[in-house]
């Protein structure tokens, strides 16, 4: 089978690779229908976080996906099965044509899914992100007693996990959501899902939020770029007591400064997130996939043009310079 091979830091290339064969009880190889390109594969093959494991897997590093059981030894997952493959982000495998998975790491769609229908099957594509996304905001905004004020939250990126992360907030009712981007199109998205937005570095995202928060801060600030910068001026703008969600990967395996004094001075809480392929149950990849299937979510502005595995290597630099106006980048094998 054909799919992606990244030897080093920087060199994407596609070569063959011996199909996966379900030979343990509880996997099923899948024939994969459409895969997108994560923030996060930035990191893993432009930006020096390359997994060690990387240049041995097939279809690294993407790890979003839909397709449809093409052979199978679960019982869970039959063949012929559309299913939302959820890999650990460390492994890949979704830029291929074929992907082996286990159990634990898919979610089969609801059975009205078509899946010859590329539009439909791609929407639910969309559920991997937004199940990360789900995930992340119920550490960053847990429930508490007595219940913290939903004010303001600032979202820094609006790619489409912060474009998600805007909706989910909205959804969780906070009075005002402020999104940054240097991206205009991607600003006018967020302004018709309902959010206040900042042209950088046209517009100075501090002011901006001094300016509608009365000089208090942002309840909540999520860093949804991945961006040493940015996680630090997130510190600088969250309000005292708040909470600061790091959700954008670190670019590199090298320590970074931390605010120290600001986060003690205002008693800041930092939460990370990583891992939602391994929570108990996938139970926010489910509730993003219902979400699709009920349209209570939005997740069209997703839909731009389609690349073939080969186009893999150029589209990573599109995303790696903004998208070029495209809010998200799906390949078809």
């Amino acid at each position: 089978m054909r799919a992606t091979h990244v030897p080093e830091t920087g060199v994407v290339t596609v070569r063959e690779w011996p199909k996966p064969q379900a030979t343990e009880q509880g996997t099923f190889v899948v024939r994969m229908t459409a895969a997108s390109v994560c923030g996060s594969d930035l990191h893993a093959a432009l930006h020096g976080t390359l997994h060690p494991k990387g240049p041995e897997r097939a279809g690294y590093p993407g790890h979003e996906g839909v397709g449809v059981v093409a052979e199978s030894n679960s019982e869970k997952f039959p063949v012929g099965t559309t299913v939302l493959c959820v890999p650990p982000g460390e492994f890949g495998g979704a830029f291929a044509e074929y992907m082996l998975l286990d159990d634990d790491h898919a979610v089969a769609l609801p059975s009205d899914v078509n899946s010859d229908d590329l539009t439909q099957m791609r929407r639910y594509m969309m559920a991997q992100q937004l199940g990360t996304c789900i995930y992340a905001f119920d550490l960053y905004w847990p429930t508490e007693v007595p219940a913290r004020t939903a004010g303001t939250c600032v979202i820094m990126g609006a790619g489409s996990a912060g474009l998600f992360f805007l909706q989910d907030a909205l959804r969780r009712g906070f009075d005002q959501v402020i999104i940054s981007d240097k991206e205009p199109a991607r600003l006018e998205i967020a302004r018709k899902l309902g959010a206040r937005t900042v042209l950088i570095p046209d517009e100075d995202l501090g002011t901006m939020v001094s300016e509608l928060t009365g000089n208090n801060g942002a309840d909540l600030v999520i860093e949804a770029v991945g961006s040493d910068e940015l996680r630090t001026q997130a510190v600088d703008i969250v309000a005292n007591r708040g909470i600061v969600g790091w959700f954008g990967l670190y670019e590199s395996f090298e320590p970074t400064l931390v605010p120290i004094f600001e986060v003690f001075r205002k008693c800041v809480r930092l939460q990370g997130s990583v891992a939602a392929q391994s929570e108990p149950g996938l139970k926010s990849f489910h509730e993003a996939v219902r979400r699709v299937h009920d349209g209570e979510v939005e997740v069209d502005y997703c839909l731009g043009p389609t690349h073939t595995l080969d186009q893999v290597a150029e589209v990573l630099r599109i995303a790696e310079r903004g998208g070029d106006g495209q809010v998200k980048f799906t390949i078809v094998p």
